[in-house]
């Protein structure tokens, strides 16, 4: 699969744009607000939901044009084709767009009045928008999660249901061990419709592992021709992430090099504190949760492998062969800080081991950018 680089436009600056364009997209419809620089003009059409008829009516205004919607359902389909047109186009943050809390009527129309008029005054946090061949790899990645999570539904189903039927697994072995799963086949419930339940059970959690295999399989083909296969490579160097956990990580982040800091990175992940300051009180909270949730959770199940002291095994050596010595020193580096990170908030300050592994996932991501962006 090739990868072809995204191509730069020449963005007009703010001076140069003469007409501002806020766009309230949905399925069926989109309504457009537009203003007219020189002669203040605002004006509202509706349009059909197509991605033609928009970029059509977008190119059609009068001189240089800035365009701007939330992002949402829809994707980033609709910038891209107005890039394609020569157009600019802010995809929104949501969240972060101003609303009057005084404000108690709300229409699509005044939805895009109110992006016009934040982008006219450069008060929009715009998105990044991925390429094409990035938004496939990172679907992927999020159908394995998603199977993950059914995976997990699924199972618990079935144990409940054997539960209810005071049956268990005595061992050898773990639950959903090959064992486990050889002794779930022979397992016989008595009652026909019990017996059926649990039959199905089973046959939707084989279903969903043989999916979980395919799926990992094609992200397996698809990241060395991807733009992250050296830095999957690099962070696999790092104890608890293998290929999985990096291809994720990179997919959910995407341009590692757009932090400059790595404390950006960590509030862009939404594992820093919350904060509520005034006057001369402070006062931090959980974290903001921002950002992507399934790369929150690979970075806090990293984390816990540094409850265990610094160590390198064979699966973690063979990981790090032919990888340079900065990144190799920088792993061994992060193994050794937060493993004291863990020890010290767990054991000398009594925290709870989840607040613990959090603290200690929001460490490993300043780690992470630094091997990603290590030249």
């Amino acid at each position: 699969m090739a990868w072809a680089p995204t191509a730069i436009m020449e963005v007009p600056t703010m001076a140069q744009v003469r007409t501002f364009v806020g766009l309230d997209v949905h399925a069926a419809k989109v309504v457009a607000v537009t203003v007219d620089r020189e002669s203040g003009e605002m004006r509202s059409r509706r349009l059909s939901g197509r991605t033609s008829a928009v970029v059509e009516f977008c190119a059609g205004l009068p001189g240089s044009t800035r365009v701007a919607y939330e992002a949402g359902p829809t994707g980033f389909t609709l910038a891209r084709a107005l890039a394609d047109a020569g157009i600019e186009c802010v995809v929104a943050v949501p969240g972060k767009i101003e609303r009057p809390s005084q404000d108690r009527v709300k229409t699509d129309r005044r939805d895009a009045e109110r992006l016009v008029r934040l982008l006219m005054v450069d008060g929009l946090h715009p998105v990044r928008v991925p390429s094409t061949e990035e938004e496939a790899l990172r679907d992927l990645v999020r159908a394995r999660e998603d199977i993950r999570g059914d995976l997990m539904r699924a199972r618990h189903r079935l144990s409940k249901l054997l539960l209810r039927h005071e049956v268990s697994f005595d061992g050898p072995g773990k639950n959903w061990s090959t064992r486990h799963r050889d002794w779930l086949g022979r397992l016989d419930l008595g009652d026909r419709g019990a017996q059926v339940t649990m039959l199905d059970y089973l046959g939707a959690i084989d279903a969903l592992l043989v999916r979980r295999q395919s799926l990992e399989s094609a992200i397996g083909q698809l990241v060395p021709g991807s733009p992250w296969a050296q830095t999957v490579e690099r962070l696999r160097c790092l104890r608890g992430i293998d290929t999985l956990s990096a291809v994720g990580l990179c997919a959910e982040i995407g341009d590692w090099e757009r932090f400059p800091r790595a404390g950006q990175l960590m509030s862009f992940l939404g594992v820093v504190p919350s904060e509520h300051s005034s006057g001369q009180t402070r006062r931090q909270g959980a974290i903001t949760k921002s950002g992507s949730r399934h790369a929150r959770r690979l970075l806090v199940e990293a984390a816990w492998h540094c409850r265990r002291a610094p160590s390198k095994g064979v699966a973690l050596r063979r990981r790090q062969e032919h990888q340079p010595p900065h990144v190799i020193a920088l792993s061994w580096k992060a193994q050794q800080r937060l493993h004291r990170t863990w020890r010290r908030l767990d054991s000398d300050r009594g925290k709870r081991k989840t607040i613990v592994a959090v603290a200690v996932a929001r460490e490993l991501a300043g780690f992470c950018w630094a091997i990603a962006n290590a030249d």
